[in-house]
């Protein structure tokens, strides 16, 4: 199979003209199987953040900083399930493996894009919860709607700047003739592997993504959460810190959610050489379909404003 990947010319614009994506390497016999609950979790994913975005759009009451951000998660969340999923579940159930050179392309920005952006959009949600904990007399002062958008705003660029470079560099260069991509979609990494050229520039540049974006994502939701810890401790009213908790527990699993299984993917392309390959596999889709999936669910069952629209909903009763 490998064969018929082989370009017939060195120079067709330094590149190929496709990619072949492998899907899940080492479950070949059950990758049809395996696509069900794949596509069960996309359908969830799908159906609950367009669930979110139309509660928060037909209620005037939850046009606040915190249902705002919520709404930024959910268009994220459903560019990013978007992305990679169909194509996925093409490959697992109709081995439609091939992949166009700028369809891939596209695939690694918006991956890397809105993968910033969420982080970017979970800094911010800890920074309101910090605002609204810490000093809720002036939570509406601070944080007015333009402040939100101005951070919605700032967060989208830095992923569309930061990322550009990714798709530019790489299409300046020469692929080898092994056009194999052993994923289920196009990652910067896992298309890097692919370059007969010197990468370390490349390298070098994503590790500096990396760090900088989610680095200072991380320290910034951590000395929020400690303020926050601070705060709600000194709180005199047991059920006022229960409270407290509770309303920070949500935002915490979600952030668990996308930053562990990121992290092992991201370290396992660069220094997890004995990790079983399927096992990456399964990691690198975790991480693009389960945060999707469960953050509907998490703020949809911890936020009453949603769960009592949704259930009015149901119920018959419309908004």
């Amino acid at each position: 199979m490998t064969h018929s990947l082989m370009l017939p010319s060195r120079n067709s614009s330094s590149h190929s003209t496709f990619f072949i994506l492998l899907g899940i390497p080492g479950l070949e016999n059950y990758q049809f199987w395996v696509a069900f609950p794949f596509c069960v979790m996309y359908v969830v994913a799908v159906t609950g953040n367009i669930t979110i975005l139309h509660i928060i759009r037909i209620d005037h009451t939850l046009h606040e900083p915190m249902y705002l951000f919520l709404a930024m998660l959910a268009t994220t969340d459903l560019v990013l399930s978007s992305s990679t999923q169909p194509k996925m579940l093409a490959i697992l159930w109709f081995h439609d493996h091939e992949i166009e050179y700028n369809a891939c392309l596209i695939q690694v920005f918006f991956i890397h894009a809105f993968s910033s952006v969420e982080s970017g959009v979970l800094m911010a949600m800890a920074l309101d919860r910090y605002v609204a904990i810490c000093f809720p007399l002036r939570h509406s002062s601070i944080l007015t709607t333009s402040v939100v958008i101005k951070l919605g705003a700032a967060v989208m660029v830095r992923g569309l700047l930061w990322v550009s470079p990714f798709c530019f560099m790489i299409s300046r260069m020469p692929f080898c003739p092994n056009k194999v991509i052993p994923q289920s979609y196009c990652e910067h990494m896992a298309v890097l592997k692919l370059v007969c050229a010197d990468t370390r520039v490349n390298r070098g540049y994503g590790l500096f993504v990396a760090f900088s974006v989610v680095g200072f994502d991380i320290i910034v939701i951590s000395v929020s959460y400690v303020m926050i810890l601070r705060a709600v401790l000194r709180l005199p009213s047991g059920e006022a810190r229960l409270k407290a908790f509770g309303t920070c527990a949500s935002h915490i699993g979600v952030i668990l959610t996308l930053y562990i299984p990121a992290l092992f993917t991201f370290l396992t392309h660069r220094f997890g050489h004995h990790v079983p390959r399927v096992v990456h596999i399964m990691f690198a889709n975790v991480y693009l379909l389960v945060p999707p999936m469960l953050n509907p669910i998490i703020y949809g069952v911890r936020t009453k404003q949603i769960r009592d629209r949704v259930t009015r909903g149901f119920c018959g009763k419309g908004s």
